[in-house]
Order: structure tokens, then sequence, then C-alpha cells
């Protein structure tokens, strides 16, 4: 069994990461060295045909066009819009600053579909305030993770994209079954807020007689009508459109890129500065992500004809494991590989290996994705290598510690805990929506 280079493939790929290198060039570099074990002198063609694979792929030409539009809206100014008409309404309740800043993550969320940005923006806006108000440095540290953590499983998220492109299913089916789930996981996150606040209010203080948020109901319709209502409009026009069948994911990322361009000019934030800003920041982040997808197609590739297909039938033989087994199984492997590796690289290294035995065992790829989903973003979440935390350290002031942010983490893990076990034990909720609009 120990003669099987697949079988040192993770170890290798782990041991680099640890040493400090770019994820994405580890697993190109093992690829070419484990692919010369195997193909020899051939191993050019066969890794070019991977790259081909990966470049003429239609359902990942919508992964630049929506980090296109995330960099856009980030400089249009509609977050700061957004987040202070959101705090018109709420912001004088008990944690109405935590209530304003899931809100705005989420609103941002399905306007994004960026991961990490989502965070980043809407923590340095709301981070100030809160410490302000005196809210307790892990409510801030759980709530700004958490909102973060959103953009993992509100479409338009670009980890349902690549998913669907790998298991080579239909991403207008996932993004509707990603749907309630995310909905679900919204509203047990401001329901713990507000709970919290409710029987703790000195860890979120309320505006003492409603501060700045006693505005006229007038003052409050026009931030509505110029903040939430276009970021609605431009979520109605890319989700709307994939969910009814009128544009791909492509030609909708584009009417979102569109829009974004347009918001620019609409609130007078267009310059030269910003044009360059956003495209210099869409051409890295695209970069990044293309070359996890490069090294994660050559990487599973590699695995897999080096012996990965039998090291699997050997496990399936020896263990034959039930359906539920089997699930628990992937699901565990995808959430600690998330202590190590980003998202892209988890999707794209798991997917082509658990493919062939979710087809075997008849699992709904569909089903199986959105719990791919959740705990993905639960890994994201989860200390003590959390990238949500490492987001947050980098914009947090120095007064919120480390332990404050890992406890802080810990009651929104036990919700998205709870979602992962809703859509395990009710399939419903992530196969209803689909099968009602597609048909399925």
């Amino acid at each position: 069994m120990f003669d099987i280079p697949a079988l040192w493939m993770f170890p290798a790929l782990f041991l680099l990461v640890f040493l400090g290198f770019p994820v994405a060039f580890c697993m190109i570099a093992l690829s070419f060295a484990f692919g010369f074990w195997f193909f020899g002198d051939t191993l050019g063609p066969q890794m070019f045909s991977n790259l081909h694979a990966v470049a003429t792929n239609y359902v990942l030409t919508a992964l630049p066009l929506f980090i296109f539009m995330g960099a856009a809206l980030e400089r249009s100014g509609i977050a700061e819009r957004l987040f202070i008409a959101i705090q018109l309404w709420i912001g004088k309740l008990r944690g109405g600053l935590a209530l304003t800043s899931i809100s705005m993550c989420g609103v941002f969320s399905a306007c994004s579909g960026v991961v990490g940005a989502v965070e980043t923006v809407v923590g340095m806006m709301a981070i100030p305030p809160m410490v302000k108000q005196k809210y307790k440095h892990d409510l801030i540290s759980g709530t700004i993770c958490a909102g973060g953590s959103l953009g993992t499983i509100i479409p338009p998220t670009v980890v349902v994209i690549v998913y669907g492109s790998i298991v080579e299913e239909s991403i207008g089916d996932l993004f509707a079954g990603v749907v309630i789930p995310g909905l679900i996981m919204t509203v047990l996150f401001l329901g713990y807020i507000i709970i919290r606040c409710y029987l703790r209010a000195e860890d979120a203080p309320a505006v003492a007689d409603g501060g700045e948020f006693n505005v006229s109901l007038g003052k409050k319709l026009t931030a509505t009508m110029t903040a939430i209502v276009p970021a609605v409009v431009l979520v109605v026009a890319v989700l709307g459109s994939i969910l009814a069948g009128i544009a791909s994911p492509t030609e909708a990322a584009a009417v979102g890129a569109l829009g974004a361009v347009l918001l620019i000019f609409a609130y007078g934030q267009f310059s030269l500065e910003v044009a360059r800003d956003v495209l210099t920041r869409s051409i890295k982040i695209n970069a990044m992500v293309m070359f996890a997808v490069m090294g994660g197609v050559m990487f599973s590739s590699i695995f897999l004809v080096n012996g990965g297909n039998d090291l699997i039938r050997e496990f399936l033989a020896t263990f034959n494991p039930s359906k539920t087994q089997l699930i628990i199984l992937m699901l565990g492997a995808i959430f600690l590989l998330g202590f190590i590796l980003d998202w892209v690289a988890i999707v794209l290294i798991c997917m082509p290996i658990f493919t062939p035995l979710i087809r075997a065992a008849e699992i709904d790829p569909i089903w199986f994705g959105i719990m791919v989903c959740v705990v993905i973003q639960t890994s994201y979440l989860t200390p003590p290598v959390a990238p949500s935390i490492y987001y947050l350290r980098a914009i947090a002031p120095p007064e919120i510690k480390l332990v404050s942010m890992f406890k802080g983490v810990i009651p929104f893990i036990i919700c998205q805990l709870i979602v992962l076990f809703i859509v395990a034990f009710f399939p419903a909720t992530a196969l209803w929506l689909p099968g009602l609009i597609f048909g399925n």
C-alpha cells in the first residue's frame, strides 16, 4: 500500500502549506512532481489538457464577472449607504449595530458573492461604532466573522459556481437550493443577537434616547430609496434572472457587473483612480482564484491516476460504509481540510474524488452541495485556524484580543451546525425550491 504514490500527495501538500508556500503553487508543483512519476515524458500534454479543460469551462467564466462586480460594489459607495440606511431603521434597538451588521452582510453577500470581501467591508464600517457604543468584544468579533461567512452560502456565492462546474450540476439549481438554508442561517444569527441582547443588555447597550437615529420618516425613506432599493434591484437582476431561467450565471454576472459600474457613476464615485483600483483588485483576485482552480484540477487528476482510485476502492471494500456514514466521512474530510486549505482548493481537490462516490451511492448532488457549502462556512469560522478570524485581525483595533474573537464565533458556529442538521434531516430545505422553479 505504501508504494502507491497518491498516498504521499496529501502529506506532501500539508507539509508545503505549513512551510508557508501558497496553496495554489503547492498543488501545481506536486502535480508536476507526482505526475512525472506516472506519465514520464508525456506529462506536458497531459497537463495541457487539464489546463485547456479549465480555460474552456463556460461555467467558470462567471467567476471573473462576479469578482469584478464585488470589487466595483466596494468602491461604489453602496456599502456605506446600505449600512447607514439599515442603521436608521434598527439602530435604536438593543444590539442594533450588531443586527445592522448581520443584515448588511446578508444584503452585500447577495450583491457580491465574494468570500472575505463582505467581512472586510462591513467590519471596517461596523467595528468603530460598536466599540464606541461599548459592545462586548466577543459579540463584535462573532458578529463580523459570522456576517462575513454568509458570503459562502448566500447566492451568488462563487463557492457554488466552482462546485457546480466540478460535479456538472446546474448553477441555477444550486443557487435555488442554497436560498432557504442561507435565509435560515441569517435568521438564526439575528435571533441569537436579539436574545443575547435582551437577556444581557450590558453586552450591547442601546443608544441613549435614540441618539443620531432619531430622524424623520422622510429621511429614512430617502436613505432606503438611495441605498436599499438599488441593492435589492441588483440582487433581483442577478439572482432573479438565473432563477427565472432568463439568463445563465455568466450572463447574469455580466448584468451584475454592469449594474455595479452604473452605481459607481450614480453615486458620483467614478474617477480614474477608482477604475484602476477596481480593475487591479479584480485581476489580483481572479488570478488567485484561477491559479487555485488550475492547481486543484491538476492535483486531483494526478492523485486519481497515481493510485487514488485504488485507495478509494480499497477503503470502500474494507469498511463498506452506509450512505449516511459515507456522507459524514466526506463532510468530515472537507471540514478538516478547511483548517489548512482555502475553499477553492477544498472543492477542487475533494469533489473530483467524491463525485463518483456520490453518484454510486445515489446521493443527490444538489443536497450534498448545500451541505458542503455549510461545512466550508463552518470551517471558515472555526478556531484555531479560522480564516474569518484572521481577516478580522487585520482590521480590528488592538484592544479586541484574539481570545475574544475565538469566544465570539462559538455561538454562531452552533447556529451553522443547526442549519447543517436541518438540511441533512430535511433535504426539502435544499431541494424544494429548485424543484419548484426548475421542475427537477
